[in-house]
């Protein structure tokens, strides 16, 4: 039964008794990052086998255990470009981490630039769009390099492109925006096609400026199949051929750490990057690629594997959903979002409250992404936002983190409201 404000309000006492009581517990609860845990991970083991002789050839006949092959197989190029909805000669193979290709990229660009565009660090600053709330990781790559992150307003169906084009169109020192499209990491906002439009046709001040298109959740759909459109032809369609660079990995499809990843972009992009890569490496692991795409044949069998996933996560994001919707719906407290896929629920207190529910959690044993994480350098200037991750947990851990969650908002939220007194 959900808990009205005026009974939110009387059961103050009641509610630092049950935070006392799970402090006292000495529990150890993780929601701190959005990773899979073993039972989960284990619905993909069967890609895990020895491959016999004849299973270590190419469709092109090129040996998987040698040398070369440095831009991956081509029977892995045409798997992603059926995912992304792009075409084989778009997509470079990486190793198990797309986060790695985006540094490199970030990293290239700032020591040799984009042909025929200067490096960029040889620009007075660089600055970097950022829709919040959004990925902790990306931000760090680009204030790792020494980029002003501007913070720019996630909206449902994307970022605000009102603020974007303005910026974009204006300051010749913004060369680039981080965008996760589908699910986006936290709220699980889907583009929609117009914002999608309006990406592939700005007008940038800078001739470099870059979309580093993470599409890092285009299969992890929870309910039914979303698609969206495709970046690389948009950019295509509005002249801007080579804006768009793109990211995908098998890292929440097979295993976080022994997946494969690729690039996708223009076909002038994408020879570009391949001299760059022939450098790097001779051939990232082309027997785990052979793996992959021998287990997954085409989209369809993806799709199909990510069902299971989806009964493993569907259940919890429910969890989340229900005891917020339980311990706040109608309170007008506190808000979150609904997402239908991906792997995270962003939560938003009143102002000034995240660190604190975030402390009283962990005194109670719950440990979550610390608050302004999904903010440039970590500031939430509302102090308010909170990325809950239910995907490590058991179910029945779950149930009890959103428990203790739901007894800290509260404790904090009558704290508060006492102390205005």
């Amino acid at each position: 039964m959900k808990t009205d404000f005026f009974e939110l309000k009387q059961s103050y006492h009641e509610i630092r008794e049950k935070f006392n009581e799970y402090k006292e517990c000495g529990l150890s609860l993780d929601m701190s990052r959005g990773k899979p845990n073993s039972e989960q991970l284990d619905i993909s083991s069967f890609i895990i086998n020895d491959l016999d002789k004849k299973d270590y050839m190419s469709k092109e006949g090129f040996d998987c255990r040698n040398y070369g092959a440095m831009d991956g197989i081509l029977e892995a190029k045409e798997l992603f470009a059926e995912i992304l909805g792009t075409n084989a000669e778009n997509i470079i193979i990486g190793g198990n981490s797309s986060l790695n290709l985006m540094y490199d990229m970030i990293s290239d660009f700032v020591t040799h630039g984009s042909i025929p565009n200067k490096p960029w660090s040889k620009e007075n600053k660089i600055k970097f769009l950022c829709p919040c709330p959004g990925y902790d990781r990306h931000f760090a790559i680009t204030e790792y390099f020494g980029f002003e992150n501007i913070a720019i307003p996630m909206q449902d169906d994307g970022p605000d492109l009102d603020i974007i084009e303005k910026i974009v169109s204006t300051d010749p020192q913004v060369k680039g925006i981080w965008c996760v499209p589908k699910y986006s990491n936290p709220t699980g906002a889907v583009y929609s096609d117009e914002k999608i439009k309006r990406l592939a046709n700005l007008k940038p001040a800078s001739a470099d400026f870059r979309i580093f298109w993470d599409n890092a959740y285009v299969v992890h759909d929870l309910y039914e199949e979303i698609e969206i459109l495709d970046i690389i032809e948009e950019c295509k369609k509005a002249g801007n051929p080579d804006m768009a660079i793109e990211f995908a990995s098998f890292s929440k499809i097979t295993f976080g750490g022994s997946g494969i990843s690729c690039i996708a972009s223009s076909v002038t992009n994408i020879n570009n990057f391949k001299k760059r890569i022939a450098l790097q490496t001779v051939g990232y692991d082309k027997l785990n690629q052979l793996r992959h795409v021998k287990a997954f044949k085409d989209k369809n069998s993806i799709t199909a594997h990510m069902k299971k996933h989806a009964e493993f996560l569907r259940p919890k994001i429910e969890i989340v959903l229900n005891k917020l919707e339980e311990n706040f719906g109608g309170l007008n407290i506190c808000d979150w979002t609904k997402p239908k896929g991906g792997y995270f629920v962003s939560f938003d207190s009143a102002d000034g409250q995240a660190k604190k529910i975030i402390e009283y959690c962990k005194e109670c044993g719950l440990v979550l992404t610390p608050a302004g994480s999904a903010y440039p350098k970590k500031i939430d200037e509302k102090d308010s936002n909170i990325r809950i991750a239910p995907s490590f947990p058991s179910l029945n851990e779950l149930s009890l983190a959103m428990d203790i969650f739901c007894v800290c908002v509260k404790l904090v939220y009558l704290e508060n409201l006492n102390n205005e007194k």
